[in-house]
């Protein structure tokens, strides 16, 4: 997944670290690698596991998901990408094959001729719900279990510093 936000240079409000080379130190890279390995293990093993027991990768759960809690059901295409990470394209073609699936409509934008909104369906909402329990399982299961209340709590702000 792509992020959709560039990122601002110059960082502000990040500490400045004293190292001005162009390698990373042991420190710098063991954290920076770690995110990363545990990034791509946990969101395969979590793909895996909605795919295996509902036909339903990652990407998907997400789009309705996302769906479920605007008002209406219902957001615009490209607020959509943004808000699960993925390209315009990215977005469109994933739209397609949810309302494939009957998971999804387009609906018109009256507003704009050239916009159009993704809707998740009655059996979308189903889909998710269902869906839903196995994937928080396995969140807590293989991500928030390993960390205790206040170490979720560190994660989160660290998350929240990236994410400003």
């Amino acid at each position: 997944m792509v992020a959709c936000n560039p990122i601002r240079y110059p960082l502000q409000g990040v500490a400045t670290l004293p190292n001005t080379t162009d390698r990373l130190t042991e420190p710098e890279r063991a954290a920076w690698g770690g995110y990363l390995r545990s990034h791509a293990a946990i969101v395969r093993q979590l793909d895996a596991t909605l795919v295996e027991a509902h036909g339903l990768p990652l990407t998907s759960f997400e789009v309705l998901a996302r769906l479920a809690q605007q008002d209406e059901g219902k957001q615009r295409m490209s607020d959509l990408a943004q808000s699960v990470w993925l390209s315009r394209s990215g977005v469109t073609r994933l739209v397609d094959r949810l309302e494939r699936d009957g998971l999804v409509e387009r609906q018109a934008c009256d507003s704009d001729a050239r916009g159009a909104f993704a809707v998740i369906t009655d059996a979308g909402r189903a889909r998710l719900e269902t869906a839903r329990r196995t994937h928080v399982s396995d969140v807590r299961e293989r991500f928030l279990s390993r960390f205790d209340a206040d170490e979720q709590a560190q994660l989160a702000a660290f998350w929240d510093r990236l994410d400003s």
